[in-house]
């Protein structure tokens, strides 16, 4: 299979289109390789206008959407980047192309292991990852975070992930129910918290203290 062909379909006739065309954000989906975070029997779908699944539950994105997250981020190169939820690896990869330090949390050991290892195998030297509940952030990071992601959705913006937000940071996340979400941009201005809705989206719930329960994940 012909994946970089596939990679530049994806791009000319998915992102273009819908309005992606950051020269940083298109490089960097023309140069990862998405197929390589998705399960080999479903390689196929890799670069389909959709979701794909991962295994444990989970999903890697439609590309489009991992896109859109990133370029509402408005990375330069320079951020210091909070991931929720590893996932594949593939945003985290992302991310990685475009911003200075990348720190990711997974809550499921398999699906973190697994990204772990492909990340180092690719090469990237700026990614720190831990296996812990996302919704506590990464309290003992001393620096606070310019950027923060969350690949899974919630009913509220966990608390502890605001306070490790910098000022004039941003943050973005899907929120709502476990069935239809919001995707939202939050904007830290001073003691201001200032909430642009995106577009609808339906992303896997987000699994924590402050979030979904398990039990209620299902």
């Amino acid at each position: 299979m012909e994946y970089e062909k596939l990679r530049e379909r994806m791009v000319r006739e998915q992102l273009l289109p819908r309005g992606i065309k950051d020269e940083r954000i298109v490089n960097a989906f023309l140069k990862v390789e998405r197929h390589k975070f998705i399960p080999q029997q479903m390689r196929g779908s890799a670069y389909a206008d959709c979701a794909v699944p991962i295994g444990e539950g989970q999903t890697i994105s439609q590309p489009y959407i991992v896109a859109l997250m990133t370029e509402l981020l408005s990375l330069s190169g320079k951020e210091r980047v909070l991931e929720i939820g590893t996932g594949s690896g593939y945003q985290t990869a992302i991310l990685a192309e475009l911003s200075n330090e990348v720190y990711t949390i997974e809550r499921c050991a398999q699906l973190a292991k697994r990204a772990e290892l492909l990340l180092t195998d690719l090469g990237y030297r700026n990614i720190k990852m831990k296996i812990a509940d996302g919704t506590l952030g990464w309290p003992e990071e001393k620096s606070l975070f310019t950027r923060i992601i969350i690949t899974a959705a919630g009913f509220q913006i966990p608390p502890p992930l605001l306070e490790q937000l910098a000022e004039n940071a941003r943050l973005v996340l899907p929120l709502g129910g476990t069935f239809s979400q919001t995707l939202t941009l939050i904007q830290k201005q001073g003691k201001e918290i200032k909430k642009e809705s995106i577009c609808g989206c339906v992303f896997v719930p987000l699994i924590g203290e402050y979030s979904y329960p398990e039990r209620d994940a299902l």
